[in-house]
């Protein structure tokens, strides 16, 4: 791996676009030896343990929101990446169902924003689930049309995230999920930041050939506030890298039930998925799971029991794709948006920042390539 890397910076190269391709070839398939996977525990040079704040969670707070009580959560920091923190699949047994249920089914919902509003009409987006589900609950074994869940690219949550402008704004509001405050809530203070306001989501859908392009998380006016990550279905090989593209960024794994936390001098570096992949054999996967959630669920729980039907729905569109959440506090205390929107701080993210998958471009044809010096989210 180091010498890969080391290859990759020569001539003032940038290191980690090589990266990004390096993982994201399909012939030949890359040599994943060298992918940190935390879910195997093992400390190294690179990985050590951090104790969390148990304190600052209470069991039964952390089971009101499908957690395992923090004393028991195995969280991990990387060497050269102060303030970031990977945390293995905290949940409890069965209650991932109810989150992912959640991402397919309630946060798609208007009022909030998805990427199929910028090309249909309102009421054609109303009832993406509803309009999915008979489809997705008796596959017919001939090719279909993709439903509305299946060509649901984002969705926003919050202050709505301008993908043109890269901006938030005071005029484009929704009320952020209560139960995804509360889960976002724990996991912060789990963290060593209290009191922490979730105020914008974003919700990306990954098939098994999209992508995430290289991008920095930098809209949010105040920078001193976490970005949180939840990652849901497939499992997927996640980049970090420095705070210019020329640093060689370091691979790993996220499975179903991750959760990544960027903070300090972490919160502003590159990042990117290069690619999507099944849990390596052996891992508990999201499917073995299912929705055994009765045993743990509380009576002022959060989460609520998720039927059959639904779970059916929900395992079927997981069975080959994952949902990342990211959470964000946009304005610090006593913070305002300015009145103008200030201008982009850098131009190398463009359409980066927002999953995109190679069959979607075979289907409407290649967008044109940007001029700037991205990584095309569609290059193969």
């Amino acid at each position: 791996m180091a010498k890969m890397a080391a290859s990759m910076v020569e001539s003032g190269e940038d290191a980690f676009r090589k990266m990004f391709k390096f993982y994201k070839r399909r012939n030949p398939p890359p040599d994943l030896s060298a992918v940190i996977d935390f879910s195997r525990g093992v400390p190294s040079d690179k990985i050590a343990p951090v104790d969390l704040d148990s304190a600052a969670v209470s069991d039964v707070d952390a089971a009101r929101v499908g957690l395992r009580p923090v004393r028991d959560w195995r969280a991990f920091s990387l060497q050269g990446y102060p303030g970031f923190i990977f945390i293995s699949n905290p949940f409890l047994w069965g209650s991932q169902s109810y989150w992912v249920r959640q991402c397919l089914k309630t946060y798609p919902q208007k009022p909030n924003i998805c990427n199929l509003d910028m090309h249909m009409s309102p009421s054609d987006t109303e009832d993406i689930w509803g309009k999915s589900v008979h489809a997705l609950s008796s596959p017919t074994g001939k090719r279909e049309p993709k439903t509305l869940l299946e060509r649901l690219r984002w969705v926003t949550l919050g202050y709505h995230y301008n993908w043109n402008t890269k901006t938030y704004s005071a005029n484009s509001y929704t009320p952020f999920p209560a139960d995804l405050h509360s889960l976002s809530l724990q996991v912060t203070a789990a963290c060593g930041f209290p009191r922490f306001n979730s105020e914008a989501g974003i919700l990306n859908y990954y098939r098994s050939d999209s992508s995430l392009g290289i991008h920095v998380d930098e809209s949010e006016l105040d920078h001193t506030r976490p970005l949180l990550s939840f990652s849901f279905g497939q499992s997927a090989i996640f980049l970090l890298g420095g705070t210019c593209r020329q640093d060689p960024p370091t691979a790993m794994y996220m499975h179903s039930g991750d959760m990544m936390l960027m903070s300090g001098q972490s919160r502003l570096l590159y990042h990117a998925v290069p690619r999507i992949l099944p849990a390596p054999q052996g891992h508990t996967t999201l499917a073995m799971e299912g929705c055994s959630l009765a045993s743990s669920l509380q009576e002022d729980a959060v989460m609520e029991l998720v039927s059959e039907e639904d779970w059916a729905v929900c395992s079927r569109y997981i069975h080959n794709s994952r949902v990342n959440v990211t959470v964000r506090q946009v304005l610090g205390p006593g913070q305002n948006f300015p009145e103008t929107p200030s201008p982009l701080q850098r131009t190398d993210t463009d359409q980066t920042d927002r999953p995109h998958d190679e069959a979607a471009d075979r289907d409407h044809g290649k967008r044109k390539r940007s001029s700037s010096d991205s990584v095309d989210p569609v290059e193969t």
